[in-house]
């Protein structure tokens, strides 16, 4: 896989919601806190998003955004209008679908709410601005193709719509982070950003494909086809880590995935992953996961759910 593809299977992406709203008239409706991602887009007319400390958005039909800060928000055809909470107009056996007020007919958007593993959640959120707005022409017949189809499983539900829904919210977040890689601001930092240089891609490619092989600056210098001091300077500066600390960290966040869902011990983690000793791996993990990797597994199996 590719290193993107990488975090988002590391990171457990999982639909925990989708739906959407046919509006018309004035409304404005708003959502509270959340953890993960939120990602909304515009089948039909247009509307105002505002994200607590943002200023407002206008969003128009092809257009979407994407929230990565947890902050509240609302909608709203109007500035104006006072927001009501989501919750008060999704009816007691909400499932997802389209949800009609006043006829509708005005303002069609669908939505996905995303929740990522715990502790290595940061991998990609952090790497995130609080909204991101695609407007981009280009790339976005994707997009549309996803949004159209979630919009006719929401709109005539049939058998094995939400495993097909999920899927399809799934395709769009994954195109919605393409399209912002292709518009990043020139001087964005982290290792997202720097995929969309091909010399850094290379080298990330590379410590991702084999990850407990005893890189060094020099040997990943040489997959980005540059001197051992330019591609060290490069990658700090794109990624806003040296290449063998963000060798460190993914090397810890796939170690965290086998202690939660494998039967490998630390002794045998810690060698498949480059490491000469348990001790000096122990370190590394403690000091990246802020627990040490037996503490971290023996908690990551208590909250399983139990085989029968």
């Amino acid at each position: 896989m590719d290193p993107l593809s990488d975090v988002l299977s590391l990171l457990k992406v999982r639909t925990s919601m989708s739906g959407g709203f046919d509006v018309a008239g004035a409304w404005s409706v708003g959502f509270g806190r959340y953890d993960g991602i939120t990602f909304h887009a515009v089948l039909a007319g247009e509307c105002w998003v505002v994200v607590e400390g943002e200023a407002p958005l206008r969003v128009r039909a092809g257009e979407c955004f994407l929230q990565a800060s947890g902050r509240p928000f609302h909608f709203a055809s109007d500035l104006g209008l006072a927001p009501v909470a989501v919750e008060t107009v999704l009816p007691a056996d909400y499932d997802g679908s389209i949800i009609t007020y006043n006829g509708g007919g005005e303002f069609t958007g669908v939505g996905m709410y995303v929740t990522l593993a715990d502790r290595s959640a940061d991998l990609l959120l952090h790497q995130l601005p609080p909204i991101i707005h695609i407007q981009d022409e280009e790339g976005r017949a994707t997009m549309r193709w996803c949004l159209e189809r979630m919009r006719q499983e929401l709109f005539d539900p049939q058998p094995g719509g939400a495993l097909l829904s999920q899927q399809l919210a799934t395709m769009a977040l994954v195109q919605a982070l393409r399209l912002h890689l292709s518009t990043r601001p020139r001087d964005a930092v982290g290792w997202l950003y720097a995929l969309a240089d091909k010399r850094m891609r290379a080298a990330i490619s590379a410590m991702h494909a084999a990850p407990g092989r005893r890189w060094t600056v020099a040997s990943l210098a040489e997959r980005a086809a540059m001197s051992r001091t330019t591609f060290a300077v490069r990658f700090k500066e794109t990624v806003g880590l040296a290449p063998l600390d963000y060798l460190t960290r993914w090397r810890m966040m796939l170690a965290a995935e086998r202690l939660a869902t494998g039967r490998e011990s630390v002794s045998e983690i810690s060698l498949a992953l480059g490491y000469e000793s348990e001790k000096s791996f122990s370190t590394a993990f403690k000091r990246i996961m802020r627990d040490s990797p037996r503490s971290y597994g023996r908690a990551a199996h208590r909250h399983m759910p139990h085989e029968y």
